[in-house]
């Protein structure tokens, strides 16, 4: 691998990409207006939704909810959503940051509720005045506090990284099958330039450019809206670094033979728009169905969404958000060896 070539195509690219001012002013103008929209549309009142967070150390925790149900009035009250849990630690988090509004413990007949929470207050009450289990023990009360997490406080890491899965997918992908269609590549297949040379270049110039992009944007809109920050900064960029990675592989296994801009267009939407409402980007898939979860994990925005969140909201470490980032590490060589094995100059 030739550096001078690598440096050449990159400094191109670089170019190419800063000169297209509409480009560039989109990637950044979209992000602020999405995170304005949000953060003054949900500034007031909060919707009327009551999440009950159900605790038990039960293999089957829905068999153990559905039996509650049966013993416990509480459990059968209408428009309370009751949501199985196997991680104590965490679910008392979700209740400190008012991400659940209740938790209630099966195992030893217990519940905790944020004392600066409305809606664990009214959840208290529906709870003494649906009475008491048919066994007679009455439930002990915990409570914790803690700064509420506003909508724009949980929505901004999905915003910024679905601004990252356009800008990675149709910003490198869409790129090369537009070189593939009018011939540069072609021209470039005829210089000592390598496809690895050509490729890591793209990788790198998206990268940075992504990283530059998504980091501004961060820190202007941060001063209007001050986002909930519990975690470390140095976590989330190797978050966004690795999201970035794994996206940019993406769009180049897509782009490694098509030929015509239709054709990558339509196949980068079937990627973007599931991509978009199953990882989280605009709504929690806390108690959907399972198979929907499931689904979910196979998409890297999904792990980049999961884990930002988990670093800004509760706090984590770089233990903590391991699972993520091995997967989107795997996800990308996966994809950049797969785009080299299949990558075609014509």
């Amino acid at each position: 691998m030739s550096w001078r070539r690598f440096y050449a195509v990159l400094v191109a690219r670089n170019r190419e990409f800063i000169r297209d001012r509409a480009a560039l002013g989109w990637n950044i103008l979209f992000p602020v207006l999405i995170v304005a929209g949000f953060a003054f549309a949900f500034s007031g009142k909060p919707p009327d939704q009551y999440k009950v967070g159900v605790y038990t150390a039960s293999q089957d925790p829905a068999a153990m909810l559905d039996q509650a149900a049966r013993h416990q009035p509480f459990f059968r009250t209408e428009y309370i959503q009751f949501i199985p849990l196997t991680n104590l630690a965490t679910a008392i988090t979700k209740v400190e940051r008012h991400q659940l509004d209740m938790l209630y413990d099966l195992d030893r007949q217990r519940y905790w509720i944020n004392s600066q929470s409305a809606k664990g207050y009214l959840l208290e009450r529906v709870l003494h005045g649906a009475g008491p289990p048919a066994a007679g023990a009455t439930p002990s009360r915990e409570t914790v506090s803690g700064r509420e997490i506003r909508y724009v406080d949980w929505v901004i890491s999905g915003v910024l990284g679905m601004n990252m899965m356009f800008s990675a997918l149709f910003g490198v992908g869409y790129v090369i099958v537009r070189y593939r269609k009018n011939g540069v590549l072609k021209r470039l297949h005829a210089t000592p330039l390598t496809a690895l040379e050509f490729l890591a270049a793209q990788v790198v110039s998206r990268l940075w450019l992504i990283l530059a992009i998504t980091g501004g944007v961060y820190v202007g809109a941060n001063l209007f809206i001050d986002f909930s920050m519990f975690g470390s900064y140095w976590n989330l960029l190797l978050v966004a670094t690795l999201g970035a990675i794994s996206m940019i592989s993406l769009s180049l296994m897509v782009a490694a033979r098509v030929r015509s801009e239709e054709l990558a267009g339509g196949l980068l939407n079937v990627l973007s728009w599931p991509m978009m409402f199953l990882s989280e980007v605009w709504f929690s898939l806390e108690g959907a169905h399972p198979l929907m979860r499931q689904l979910a994990e196979i998409f890297p925005l999904t792990h980049v969404t999961s884990a930002a969140r988990a670093i800004m909201l509760d706090g984590a470490g770089l233990w903590d958000i391991t699972p993520q980032l091995a997967t989107l590490a795997l996800m990308s060589l996966v994809f950049l060896v797969l785009g080299s094995r299949l990558f075609r100059w014509q």
